[in-house]
């Protein structure tokens, strides 16, 4: 069977033609998806493209997981256009998490941490070391992710978080990586972070309150097994 092109359709059943006259949410997702990459290669359509692209995940939510490399596989996805699909997927997840975290709230616990920034990192392939930042009433300032890679106290500098403490006026802060694996038992490395960080937060007069290791299934808090004190 063959493939409809583009540019054989009616001008109103264009992707972008139909956002203009209908609105955004007309649209299917394929259609977002074509508009974003704009056109397909000599052989294959950009609808073509996008429903490739739709077909190799298991649903509309795991699109945020793609990377460089998934896409580059795609026959007639190149990285030009593997770029301008992880941009835009990129922006929607920071307009995302701008409205999620741009209020004030409380994180009293480690299931307050692990509700409200899991899906931060619990997905990733790798470890990934993320600082929230609160002030002294435990309150939301902000969050960053400082680290990518096997966590490793050589390699997690205490200068780089407490730093970024200093400039926000942060006095006391969470520190939370993932566990690829999913066993959230922490490693030598792990309780070697632990210490450099809570000495050095001590220092500074920035409160280390608690270490929490994430996976997407489970949770392992230092202040819940008794290791530290949530102050």
């Amino acid at each position: 069977m063959m493939s409809v092109k583009l540019k054989n359709l009616p001008i109103e059943e264009l992707p972008r033609e139909r956002l203009i006259l209908k609105g955004v949410k007309s649209l299917s997702n394929e259609e977002l998806i074509a508009i974003i990459l704009r056109t397909g290669t000599k052989n294959i359509s950009v609808k073509e493209l996008a429903n490739k692209i739709i077909s190799n995940v298991n649903n509309i939510s795991d699109l945020k997981d793609l990377n460089m490399q998934f896409l580059e596989n795609i026959k007639g996805m190149g990285k030009a256009k593997s770029a301008n699909l992880l941009a835009a997927l990129e922006l929607g997840k920071r307009v995302y998490n701008y409205n999620n975290f741009n209020k004030k709230f409380k994180i009293l616990n480690a299931i307050d941490a692990y509700r409200y920034f899991k899906k931060e990192i619990c997905f990733e392939n790798q470890e990934n070391f993320m600082v929230i930042y609160l002030n002294n009433q435990h309150s939301y300032i902000s969050h960053k992710i400082i680290f990518k890679g096997t966590l490793n106290q050589s390699l997690v500098h205490p200068r780089d978080v407490l730093k970024e403490a200093l400039m926000l006026n942060s006095n006391a802060i969470i520190i939370m990586h993932n566990h690829p694996s999913g066993v959230v038992t922490p490693s030598v490395s792990d309780d070697d972070v632990t210490i450099k960080m809570v000495e050095a937060g001590n220092t500074l007069g920035v409160n280390v309150l608690d270490h929490i290791i994430v996976s997407n299934n489970d949770y392992y808090s230092y202040v819940e097994e008794g290791r530290m004190k949530y102050e």
